[in-house]
């Protein structure tokens, strides 16, 4: 495991209790982390129901699955989860205050050689982490579900050893992942900040009345999303021609939109208690349930990949 058979997970939310799946499939003994009781009880059904749809899928025997969830542990005291830790992930919320705190429990608690990363988004981790722990800190920012999503940034502080770089990233791709090695933090990375840009054209679009979440949605998994899937998006530049790029560049009137801070079609969805799958609404409606639709769209997912790495070993030279 590289060094990294003791993983400590901090945050077992969205995001946390995903990353403890995926560190223990990889054979890590994992200790899960939340300050609220009722998320790190919750956080028991999500890993389990998350590897038996692995399991489901084919992904994962049952044995697997079973010996993975068997490897974690959950505790609401950080005091019994840090030491001994050979990689702590902090994966809290976007707040660099709370950040800043956990950091410095961390500091106080992990052994010296542990590695710390920060999962997090946006924000830059590195002024937070205390100077002594800079050298064996870095981001490892996973896109959800990380039990199926392969993408992981990997982006070093200033002070970050370069050689830990290249540990994490043998690390990863040893769980089959795809790490994206980063020479420095770059805010959003590549993936967030692509996703951004698309998300102010979509605020446009919705607040504007110019389009429905139907047809924009439809726009991107029948037109965009087939594409890029298998070209990225300057391989298929490079199918359609240079030249159609650069012409597009010169004649283009139209104006991008503007950093607006909201979006009022969200604000009125949420003002409607409409926060999403697990509120039972959002742009649409998801009455049936949480659970079920995290089943199925992790199902999608994984036929998905499946395709698209059988399109390319067919097609790949």
């Amino acid at each position: 495991m590289s060094g990294f058979a003791k993983t400590a997970i901090i945050g077992a939310g969205t995001m946390g209790h995903g990353l403890a799946l995926v560190h223990a499939l990889a054979g890590c003994s994992v200790r899960l982390h939340d300050n609220d009781k009722g998320t790190l009880a919750r956080s028991v059904q999500l890993v389990e129901t998350a590897a038996a749809t692995l399991v489901e899928a084919g992904e994962i025997g049952e044995t697997a699955a079973r010996d993975a969830c068997a490897l974690i542990d959950r505790s609401a005291d950080l005091q019994t989860v840090i030491p001994g830790a050979d990689l702590v992930i902090e994966a809290i919320i976007e707040d660099a205050e709370a950040k800043r705190a956990l950091f410095a429990e961390i500091d106080g608690l992990a052994d010296d050689t542990a590695v710390i990363a920060s999962n997090t988004s946006y924000l830059d981790p590195f002024p937070l982490i205390p100077k002594s722990r800079q050298r064996r800190s870095l981001v490892t920012h996973w896109y959800t579900p990380p039990y199926i999503i392969d993408l992981v940034d990997l982006a070093p502080g200033p002070e970050t050893d370069p050689t830990l770089m290249e540990r994490m990233r043998d690390f990863h791709v040893g769980m089959g992942k795809r790490p994206m090695l980063f020479d420095r933090l770059i805010q959003g990375y590549v993936a967030n900040r692509l996703q951004s840009a698309l998300t102010l054209e979509i605020v446009r679009l919705l607040d504007e009345g110019l389009a429905t979440p139907e047809l924009i949605d439809g726009s991107i998994r029948h037109g965009l999303a087939q594409r890029m899937a298998l070209q990225g998006q300057l391989a298929k530049v490079d199918h359609a021609g240079l030249d159609m790029m650069r012409r597009a560049l010169a004649n283009r009137v139209y104006t991008p939109p503007e950093v607006k801070g909201h979006c009022r079609v969200l604000d009125e969805l949420m003002a409607e208690g409409r926060r999403g799958v697990m509120s039972g609404g959002g742009f649409y409606d998801y009455s049936e349930g949480g659970p079920e639709l995290l089943r199925r769209r992790d199902l999608k997912l994984l036929a998905l990949r499946r395709a698209i790495g059988e399109i390319e070993r067919e097609y790949e030279p």
